[in-house]
């Protein structure tokens, strides 16, 4: 494909690609859940966090979770409400679950952590999830290498966030009472647990046994804040791997034309459509 490709050719283009796959790889960053319809600087964000928003002046969900809170007591009212808006609030979206219809077998790499590949039906065994899930506590230190769920803690504080902060007594630690922090890439205390590692051989040999066969990739909503992750491996392979098609859906950055990959297409219409016209 080139970048005067029209729309019919480039729909013609993944359709061809789909029904020749011999293995699909999915790779999904943050701009597939917002064309999801969980969309982090909405009216359902601006909503749920209307007394984060008056207090602290967030503008939508990702920037916040930067904040320098002053206590413990803010820090864990607002990852409480952040959590359960994020991963236990809407349960699996129609997008998510299109695309196990469409791609029952593919393996998902995903920088996302809102688990909505997991809530829509795909095999966990399937599914890499390279920087955590918003539903695990880990200790603070990184160690020892242990998660804990927090469902049951996010429901039992939500009731008593009062000023944006919750009591001293509900903050979360682990079962041996060391702090607790959430199982997210942020530094190097982040914990690789066993089914982490599990996953990313996984992975890595999927990668291999698909490398000389008809491999599809599927790349969506994947930007340039961990690119080293997701996109560029996949330029890497759609340039080194002789049958690799590479697709990408980006509305922001979709390159249309990158040199020395012949077999590349570019979206940048609602992804939703697109894979509801296959």
């Amino acid at each position: 494909m080139t970048s005067t490709a029209s729309y019919s050719e480039r729909i013609s283009f993944l359709r061809q690609a789909v029904q020749e796959a011999d293995h699909i790889i999915i790779g999904a960053g943050s701009g597939l859940t917002t064309a999801a319809g969980i969309d982090y600087a909405g009216d359902d964000f601006r909503r749920e966090f209307a007394p984060w928003i008056e207090r602290y002046v967030f503008t939508d969900l990702y920037t916040s979770s930067f904040y320098p809170f002053e206590t413990p007591e803010e820090y864990w009212a607002y990852w409480a409400k952040h959590i359960w808006f994020s991963r236990y609030r809407t349960g699996a979206t129609e997008l998510y679950k299109t695309l196990l219809h469409r791609f029952p077998e593919a393996f998902i790499v995903t920088t996302n952590v809102d688990a909505q590949f997991e809530l829509a039906g795909f095999p966990t065994e399937r599914i890499f999830a390279t920087q955590g899930d918003y539903c695990w506590f880990q200790p603070a230190s990184g160690s020892p290498k242990t998660l804990v769920d927090n469902r049951e803690w996010v429901f039992s504080v939500l009731p008593h966030i009062h000023d944006c902060r919750i009591p001293t007594e509900m903050i979360p630690t682990m079962p041996d009472g060391s702090p607790a922090s959430l199982n997210l890439r942020v530094d190097d205390t982040f914990v690789e647990d066993f089914h982490w590692h599990q996953q990313a051989r996984r992975y890595t040999d999927f990668v291999q046994r698909a490398s000389q066969d008809n491999l599809l990739l599927l790349e969506f909503g994947i930007g340039y804040n961990t690119p080293g992750i997701i996109r560029l491996p996949f330029e890497q392979m759609a340039q080194r791997f002789p049958h690799t098609t590479l697709v990408r859906f980006n509305r922001d950055n979709p390159e249309p034309y990158i040199e020395d990959m012949p077999r590349f297409a570019a979206f940048t219409e609602d992804i939703a459509t697109v894979i509801n016209l296959l």
